[in-house]
């Protein structure tokens, strides 16, 4: 049986799993992905990409690319409401971009899944380490105090896969989750529900109310999604099979019924695209780990789909936790760095899951006529304000070291977004001057540590005389525009004054943070010292 030595094992190809490829390959780890599809997804999952995750795609070079294949930002900024699509008292309204604009260098874009993998995928299989395998089926999978073995068959063949650590990103009905017993926690599903994509001439009928999501209370309550807002659109309703429903209603005839109501046009020409049966979850893994296999997205936590949340939380999953397993492997980093995923990610992933259980019941009483359109439309635009949530988390554990600082309180955590470089919390954007032209303080962000300080404030030099094991960049910004980074306003955002420094982990969370200068040699000692404490070495 062939044999194959790897870094990372990643089991699912979906956005999760495609994206631990790419970070594995940014930290110079090998990987294999092994998903059972024989491509990508054909259905469009999900389709909003949060504020967060465009940042990363930044990152990695591909948001010119996700931008071409994806809805025109105005169209994903708006939802909508209705008796029909085409109804007299159908309303739409745009979320105010200008409000949360300053708060990062992108913004959260609609890119359906089946575009958007159809690019991970071409970038995870472009980079070098990593070895992307489509059609291809785990049937073992066994750990031991050296590394995990996996066995693995495509086209008839087998293959061993020996890897150090694994990454479980197969989805919401896990097996590596329920191989390795660990059990979930939520409520029980909250709906049987039905997506059916179709295909109809209907943008021409709709350019005045063009939305990203269109909730209907037509003859079948349903929500609709746009695809492209040209010819391909989804609709989702749903069925209980308590009052006898069933999947097997849902014939041809019937979804084309269900689409001509939601649109509002009885005699509408409709070509069915698919029909994908699914359940309405709200739940949570008990834990994210065992030994050296660790649970990403969907086998970590499924959110329902109401705010988009799910796909984006795992892509965070996997951006957090694979650094940190570089770092366990390449810069001598303790266990404890690996048990802070856990520590950190479980609750965000509990938080996420009870907002978008919080965003679905909303619906429910919208469908169940238990609000008004007006009210409808309110808190469903106004649901769609996210930064709070996707920007504005933090984490406590052992890879953060705390300054005895308060954290932000907004008066709507969910929505409003409040920048501080607290330990713990994602490093803020701020724009900075260079010669070549202006970039965002997450621009200038490495894949290993980096410190950012005022000019002159003698950090640059103490982060030299670090540990030459970890990779620690050092950028200094200069308020007077003296320097080859300039910004007036950085330093007072981040907290520093006018000589302290920022330590921010590859994930683009702040590690640590003084607002003393370098000024004795113990300073390198502090770095080094801080630096020891965040990698539990």
């Amino acid at each position: 049986m062939n044999e194959v030595e790897v870094d990372v094992l990643v089991v699912g190809g979906g956005p999760v799993g495609l994206s631990a490829s790419v970070e594995a390959s940014r930290h110079g780890l090998s990987s294999v992905l092994v998903e059972r599809h024989a491509g990508t997804s054909i259905f469009p999952k999900a389709r909003l990409m949060s504020t967060r995750t465009m940042e990363l795609v930044r990152a990695w070079g591909i948001q010119d690319e996700v931008e071409r294949v994806g809805l025109p930002r105005e169209e994903s900024l708006a939802v909508g409401v209705g008796s029909s699509l085409l109804a007299d008292d159908f309303h739409h309204q745009v979320a105010e971009i200008a409000t949360d604009a300053p708060q990062s260098p992108t913004y959260s874009y609609i890119c359906a899944q089946d575009k958007f993998e159809v690019v991970l995928r071409a970038l995870a299989e472009s980079q070098p380490g990593a070895d992307v395998r489509f059609s291809t089926t785990m049937t073992e999978l066994t750990q031991d105090a050296s590394g995990v073995r996996a066995v693995v068959e495509s086209g008839g063949r087998s293959t061993v896969v020996r890897a150090r650590h694994a990454v479980a990103a197969d989805g919401g009905r896990s097996g590596v989750r329920t191989a390795l017993g660990i059990g979930v926690q939520g409520p029980p599903p909250l709906g049987h529900m039905v997506s059916i994509m179709f295909e109809a001439d209907i943008a021409h009928l709709l350019r005045d109310r063009m939305c990203a999501l269109y909730f209907l209370r037509s003859a079948i309550p349903c929500a609709v999604e746009a695809v492209d807002n040209d010819r391909r659109w989804i609709v989702q309703t749903g069925y209980d099979p308590a009052d006898g429903g069933s999947i097997d209603d849902f014939t041809d005839e019937f979804c084309v019924q269900i689409v001509r109501s939601a649109v509002g046009l009885p005699d509408l020409d409709v070509t069915l695209i698919g029909v994908s049966p699914w359940l309405q979850q709200a739940i949570v893994a008990e834990r994210f780990r065992a030994d050296r296999v660790f649970l990403a997205g969907d086998a970590a936590h499924v959110s329902t789909p109401q705010g988009g949340f799910g796909m984006n939380c795992g892509i965070q999953d996997a951006h957090n936790l694979v650094w940190k397993l570089a770092a366990r492997q390449r810069w001598g980093a303790g266990e404890a760095l690996l048990d802070s995923y856990g520590a950190e990610r479980h609750p965000i992933g509990e938080r996420t899951v009870e907002e978008s259980l919080r965003n679905a019941l909303i619906t429910f009483d919208m469908m169940e006529g238990k609000l008004s359109m007006a009210e409808s439309l309110s808190l469903q635009a106004g649901r769609r304000s996210v930064e709070g949530l996707v920007l504005g988390f933090h984490y406590d554990s052992t890879a953060v070291i705390p300054d005895s600082t308060p954290a932000p309180t907004p008066a709507d955590p969910y929505r409003t977004y409040v920048p501080t470089a607290r330990p713990g919390h994602r490093a803020p954007h701020v724009w900075l001057d260079r010669a070549a032209g202006r970039v965002s303080t997450l621009d200038v962000l490495g894949i290993g540590f980096t410190v950012l300080t005022p000019t002159g404030s003698g950090w640059a030099q103490a982060a030299k005389e670090t540990d030459a094991r970890v990779a620690v960049d050092t950028v200094e910004i200069s308020a007077d525009g003296s320097g080859a980074t300039d910004s007036a306003q950085w330093a007072q955002v981040y907290g520093v004054g006018s000589a302290g420094a920022v330590l921010v982990r590859p994930d683009g969370h702040v590690a640590w943070r003084t607002t003393a200068p370098a000024t004795t040699p113990d300073s390198a000692a502090a770095l080094t010292a801080a630096l020891d404490t965040v990698l539990a070495r």
